[in-house]
């Protein structure tokens, strides 16, 4: 995905598809902005002369209720009642009969009281209303109480509830107000009396400002809280109320998705605040809204469908040119590619087809270089060949047949065995590799030749499977190695019996040949030194194995790769390990291998 986001082709349709849906877009929000300003100015206008006829309303219901607080709480016969102590029964009687008369009285003379409750701070409670009293004895504990007491005198507004405030048994909704009744002799709280009345007329009150069906209005207090509200409708706590200026009367705000219209109250630091959601607003713009998307749609489906086939005629000759340089990349460079574009990309492409055939020619210069370099490198390694070995056993020949002994049938067998070996080596047109089975014919010629010199003081002990002689190897690989073990390494034993044993095994995905002998072996710095001369091009020093062993492993390294070649190991006095790693016939074909790893001698 993230390829795919960087590729021109999405880079161009992305650009085209931004810059043309760009314009679109801010042209379309230009427009139903200014329209939308203009609507919302024209509602704004509307709330606001609802909002003054909705503070009227308020102000006229205010009165009526402080008034009608007043008739008990300024009544000088209830004041005195109340604050009298009876201790006869029928006293308190005829007291309390007439306490429930004065409230009865005014009760009666309003149609919206549901009930009032006047209670002393002696815990005496009087009630009138339309329902058989059941009171809440924690009343004191509640919001409502503390509300009046803290009013000193003042009428409490308390709002608009579900049900009455004291009277467990009436469950209507109420609207609730009350005022604290004082000894006006000594001007100390006795008590408090709470009205409960019909919230109809506030309801309708606050109906008055709504401007949508969603709509919320409320009466709130300075301190954010809630004095009248509808029974079911609960303030959205994301709308903030607004704060007031000091010459501030209404305020109007839009915020978070809604139209907010406040509005104080001239009588106290109350407020109306009206909350509607812009969806109740905007039915007119909903149409617009509507409209203006499907245009911005189809425009943006037309500038996709431009962009899509701008960014194609840029973009489908260099995905073309991509596919053909991968071909290119693989080794195929054969493919011409033709394209007909813009004038840049026809440049590209025609350089691009000059450099594919260019490469092509230098590619079969460097092959056919190579394989000459190659060849001649192998020739040369090859014919180092040290022929000192031939001299050598044409001279004990001479001599054996100069003191004529007893070994003349051991001395045809040498004659042949050396006839087979010069045969052998000098026969490199027939090919640089050979079979396994060749080579141990070989150094079975070359070590009749060796057993018979040395007069019994060499044990020769041959290990390896038949399924291994069919195995391609450089020629003359075996018989450097043989020839320095019992130069270097046998020859010197003096009295003690030499063994040179030769075993081939299978290690993985390799076949290891190891020659071993028990001679004088190596010490460790002419080892190291050997070792480091085997990579080189030209012998460092005299020491063990010279030219040959060097030639030897630049052969395998030719035939096999750099991973493979000659490993050897040496203890002073102990003997020498030489082990030849070969690839074998079943990794050939493309396959990678592991570095192989010389054992110890073993």
């Amino acid at each position: 995905m993230r390829r795919g986001f960087h590729s021109i082709n999405h880079r161009l349709f992305l650009l085209f598809l931004v810059c043309m849906s760009g314009i679109v877009l801010v042209v379309s929000l230009l427009y139903y902005n200014r329209n939308t300003e203009q609507f919302h100015d024209k509602i704004s206008d509307l709330a606001q002369k609802n909002v003054s006829q909705t503070v009227g309303l308020f102000d006229l219901l205010y009165k009526g209720y402080d008034s009608l607080s007043k008739t008990l709480s300024n009544n000088f016969d209830m004041v005195r009642k109340l604050n009298e102590t009876y201790t006869e029964p029928a006293m308190a009687y005829n007291t309390e009969q007439s306490i429930t008369n004065m409230i009865g009285a005014i009760f009666f003379s309003r149609d919206d009281l549901v009930g009032i409750h006047v209670i002393t701070d002696k815990g005496k409670i009087y009630n009138y209303g339309n329902y058989i009293n059941v009171i809440d004895p924690h009343y004191r504990e509640r919001e409502w109480y503390r509300q009046i007491q803290q009013a000193s005198g003042k009428m409490a507004w308390l709002g608009v509830f579900p049900h009455s405030l004291i009277d467990q048994n009436q469950r209507q909704p109420v609207f609730a107000f009350g005022r604290q009744i004082f000894d006006l002799d000594e001007h100390k709280p006795i008590g408090m009396v709470l009205y409960e009345t019909n919230p109809k007329p506030i309801i309708e009150a606050l109906d008055n400002l709504k401007l949508g069906q969603h709509s919320s209005v409320y009466v709130v207090s300075k301190g954010g809280r809630m004095v009248s509200t509808s029974v079911t409708a609960q303030p959205d706590p994301e709308v903030p109320i607004p704060e007031y200026g000091d010459e501030e009367n209404v305020v109007v705000r839009q915020d978070n998705g809604h139209l907010l219209i406040a509005s104080r109250l001239p009588f106290t630091d109350w407020s109306v605040v009206s909350i509607t959601p812009d969806k109740d607003l905007n039915v007119e713009l909903v149409q617009m809204k509507r409209y203006l998307l499907i245009v911005v749609s189809i425009l943006i489906i037309v500038s996709a469908l431009i962009a899509s086939i701008v960014s194609k005629t840029f973009s489908s000759p260099l995905k073309r040119l991509i596919r053909e340089m991968k071909q290119v990349e693989r080794g195929n460079f054969r493919g011409e590619l033709n394209v007909t574009s813009y004038q840049e990309i026809n440049i590209l492409v025609a350089s691009f087809n000059r450099m594919v055939r260019r490469i092509e020619e230098l590619i079969e210069r460097v092959k056919i270089s190579s394989v000459s370099e190659k060849n001649a490198e192998l020739h040369a390694l090859q014919s180092q060949v040290n022929p000192h070995f031939l001299y050598n056993t044409l001279d004990m020949i001479y001599w054996m047949l100069d003191e004529k002994g007893d070994g003349d049938e051991q001395l045809g067998e040498i004659i042949l065995s050396l006839s087979h070996m010069f045969r052998y080596s000098s026969h490199w047109k027939e090919g640089a590799d050979v079979t396994l089975r060749e080579e141990f014919e070989q150094i079975n010629h070359y070590l009749n030749i060796i057993l018979f010199r040395l007069d019994g003081r060499l044990k020769v002990e041959t290990e390896t499977d038949e399924q291994w002689m069919n195995i391609r190897i450089p020629k003359m690989t075996l018989q450097p190695v043989i020839e320095n073990a019992v130069k270097h390494g046998l020859e010197s034993l003096g009295g003690r019996q030499g063994v040179l044993r030769i075993t081939a095994r299978e290690d993985g995905q390799n076949l290891k040949i190891m020659i071993a002998d028990n001679g004088c072996g190596m010490e460790p710095a002419v080892l190291e030194r050997l070792v480091a001369s085997l990579d080189e091009r030209k012998p460092s020093g005299k020491g063990p194995g010279g030219i040959g062993l060097q030639n030897l492993h630049l052969r395998l390294k030719i035939m096999f790769g750099e991973a493979y070649g000659l490993g050897i190991y040496s203890i002073p006095g102990e003997g020498t390990t030489v082990t030849l790693v070969i690839r074998l016939p079943q990794n050939q074909g493309g396959e990678e291998y592991e570095q192989p790893e010389y054992p110890d001698r073993g």
